[in-house]
């Protein structure tokens, strides 16, 4: 099916199109073409007002849109997952803060195609939704240009501007895949832009792009009208780039909560035997449960401490909060196994 086509029904399924997207993508009479280098024109013109204008606004799109939706990601967490895009080839990925919402947190990436990837996230910044994480699966990964300006005022962005969004709305769809909105700027403000292109739950840290391909802004906050939605522009990540590929946690709220040591809740009880410590009882709705741990194996290590004593258990759980995860080593019938838990808020 040709490419105007399927944005056409990815977006009927989601809702009504705009009639200038239905507009510009139905009256194509063109093929895709290069991207375009200079500031496009029809970005200085308070409306299209011809034909050719909504060629032109076409043309930009479908020209950069194969190489965007290549590069943007869905990201599962728990049963939920939001967005991201890979600007690297060795697979940074930038998402927003609320996505991921802890550093160092293993997660599932699904590119467009359906493969699936093992990620971690890095740092992130709680008070501007901006956060950073990586593809540790080895390989090249189709990624995308990103906005270099460090300020707004470096940047030529202007209210009015023609933008496009990408996502995963509404979790990861092979046969419609990313969802594209033709939109335009509508307010740009010191750590946020504004646009018109509708967004819904799972498109959060999708990409917003210029209409010659460039990232400019990650998304955060969907309005509770569609098409009122704030993105993080990319000279926040600029100003942050340091501590969020260093794994920095910065800030303190509203985006994500630092982790509170103590709070991590694992759901079994311990007897000392000889070796270590015997699970004798597992809460049915714990993360040791869903981990396959069986009453009768012997806890023999968390992560790379040696446990043997039940008050020592006790003490090194106070380290570890809701979120992280634990490798736990254990004697089964005689043979040592290893699992990893994720442990639950208490």
């Amino acid at each position: 099916m040709p490419l105007r086509g399927v944005i056409v029904l990815n977006m009927r399924k989601l809702f009504p199109l705009k009639p200038l997207l239905v507009l510009t993508i139905l009256t194509s009479a063109f093929g895709i073409q290069g991207a375009l280098a200079e500031r496009p024109y029809f970005n200085d013109k308070k409306v299209p007002d011809s034909r050719e204008d909504l060629l032109a606004i076409q043309d930009a799109l479908t020209s950069s849109l194969e190489k965007a939706r290549a590069a943007t990601v869905c990201i599962q967490i728990g049963k939920g997952s939001g967005s991201g895009v890979i600007i690297s080839e060795d697979g940074l990925i930038l998402t927003a803060a609320h996505v991921t919402g802890a550093t160092n947190k293993k997660l599932k990436v699904i590119m467009e195609d359906g493969t699936e990837l093992e990620a971690v996230s890095m740092g992130l910044n709680s008070e501007n939704d901006a956060a950073m994480m990586k593809i540790t699966t080895e390989g090249k990964y189709p990624f995308v240009e990103i906005d270099s300006a460090k300020s707004f005022d470096e940047s030529d962005l202007k209210l009015g501007d023609w933008v496009f969004s990408l996502g995963h709305s509404g979790g990861f769809d092979k046969e419609r895949g990313s969802v594209v909105r033709l939109g335009r700027l509508v307010r740009i403000a010191n750590h946020t832009i504004q646009s018109d292109c509708i967004l819904i739950g799972g498109d959060s840290g999708g990409p917003l792009f210029d209409m010659n391909g460039k990232l400019i802004g990650i998304h955060s906050r969907v309005g509770k009208v569609l098409d009122q939605n704030m993105h993080v522009p990319m000279h926040v990540y600029h100003t942050f780039w340091k501590q969020l590929s260093e794994g920095e946690f910065i800030g303190d709220g509203p985006f994500a909560q630092r982790p509170v040591p103590g709070s991590g809740f694992i759901g079994i009880a311990v007897k000392e035997v000889e070796g270590g410590l015997e699970i004798t009882e597992l809460d049915e709705k714990a993360p040791a449960k869903a981990a396959e741990v069986k009453v009768g194996d012997i806890l023999v290590k968390v992560n790379d401490d040696v446990v043997q004593k039940r008050d020592q258990m006790a003490k090194l759980m106070k380290q570890y909060a809701a979120g992280d995860e634990l490798e736990l080593t254990l004697l089964r019938e005689g043979k040592e196994i290893t699992v990893k838990v994720v442990l639950d808020k208490r």
